[in-house]
This record gives C-alpha cells, structure tokens and sequence, in this order.
C-alpha cells in the first residue's frame, strides 16, 4: 500500500504494476484490487501483470491472456472472462459468474 501511495504522489501517466497479489492473504489482495480498481477509475491508466487471471480480468477493462511467453488471447476483459476456453483454462471451470 506505501508503494501504491509512493508513486501515485508522482502524478504517474502511467501506472504499471507487476503480480501485486504475490504472497498477500486473501483479503489483503481484495483490498489492493480495490484499490487498483479506484486509480483506474479515477482516470490514471493501469499496466497490470497478474497470474490470478479472475481477479485480474475483474479488475481490468482489456486483457490479454499470455502463455508461454506467447499472446493467445485478448479483448475486452468481460468477453474473457465468459469466453469457455478462458473460463476451463484458466479461471478453474465453466459458467463461473465473475461480478464486476
């Protein structure tokens, strides 16, 4: 949360943040998405890397699925989110309802 308050005190263009959920419980992580979610919506555009792929494309409006090093998918972050390809793959299942 420092970091996250650090740079926003340097009025960034551009925000980019690299697995931000690594090694934090699950309500912390809840917490910093939130929060992510309020610098975008507050109009300071995000660069997001994350490997849970279903709080990320929550959080995101756009999204690009990566495998390998390779883009395999990407679109708008709710038409991934109930794509099925996406949903077996890589959110753990099908008909998952991801509230945004």
């Amino acid at each position: 949360m420092l970091m996250i308050g650090r740079a926003l005190m340097a009025r960034p263009k551009l925000l980019m943040f690299d697995e931000p959920s690594i090694g934090l419980s699950p309500i912390l992580v809840e917490q910093v998405f939130e929060i992510i979610q309020r610098i975008h919506e507050s109009g300071t555009p995000i660069l997001l890397v994350e490997q849970n792929a279903r709080i990320a494309l929550r959080a995101s409006s756009y999204g690009y699925i990566m495998e390998n090093g390779e883009v395999k998918l990407h679109g708008d972050a709710k038409m991934l989110a109930q794509d099925p390809k996406v949903q077996e793959a890589y959110l753990g299942g099908k008909d998952l309802n991801i509230k945004y």
